[in-house]
């Protein structure tokens, strides 16, 4: 991982950590969609916007603006205070990436990530991560009727709150699946603990919120069709 600073105007600067390998290819503009010009193009699923997926010449890569949603979005859609580079949101993100491959946990490879300070109080961010080639989100995929794949959701996300993962927005958008394996995404403000008891619960408020990500997003699915692949996924989580 390399650390690099770029003086700004405006009582700041910007920082990029980068993997190794990259280091003396990728700069704090490849943060910025315009820089990719017609080579990046949104995001479709789930997510407040502010994602690209974009072709550079380190590969396929997806960029993603740390933005605000709700009430705090009319003040300002993507300034958070400023409480030190290894603070912000997408350093933080980046490093927690790297944590889980360490554990062989299936997230995508964090490439870059950029915090820019300005006017003293205030910073910007943006992460890169490579994309993972083939995968669609949860409501996407055909046939979404498979027991076996919400088992292996289930199965999965097992994995993480074994390992102490607790995700903040555990939702259908943010588990993809590519030739059959399921991955998770998106760990802004995720906190990976050290020690998390098996009935925590947190744990039980993420399957919650899943829950009702799927009441949502798989709406095209008749009620007793959704509850028993739901069943199908707690199956596999809890090792049925």
């Amino acid at each position: 991982m390399n650390a690099q600073s770029d003086d700004g105007n405006g009582g700041g600067a910007t920082r990029l950590l980068v993997t190794p390998g990259c280091a003396d290819r990728i700069t704090p503009e490849w943060c910025c969609p315009a820089y990719w010009g017609n080579d990046a193009r949104p995001v479709d699923a789930g997510g407040r916007g502010g994602a690209w997926f974009a072709a550079t010449p380190v590969g396929e890569l997806v960029l993603r603006q740390y933005l605000r949603g709700g009430l705090m979005s009319k003040i300002s859609r993507s300034n958070y205070l400023f409480t030190g580079y290894d603070r912000s949101r997408s350093f933080c993100e980046f490093r927690l990436l790297e944590k889980m491959i360490d554990f062989g946990l299936p997230v995508p490879q964090p490439v870059a990530a950029v915090a820019r300070r300005h006017h003293w109080l205030f910073y910007e961010a943006a992460i890169l991560i490579r994309r993972i080639q083939g995968a669609r989100p949860l409501p996407e995929v055909k046939p979404l009727e498979s027991s076996s794949l919400w088992r292996e959701i289930g199965r999965v996300i097992r994995r993480f709150h074994d390992s102490g993962l607790n995700h903040a927005d555990l939702n259908c958008d943010n588990i993809l699946i590519a030739s059959g394996q399921v991955y998770l995404i998106d760990f802004d403000k995720c906190r990976l603990l050290e020690t998390a008891a098996p009935d925590a619960p947190w744990k039980r408020d993420n399957l919650s919120r899943l829950w009702r990500s799927v009441q949502k997003r798989c709406h095209n699915l008749s009620d007793r069709v959704r509850e028993e692949l739901w069943s199908a996924l707690l199956e596999g989580y809890q090792g049925a």
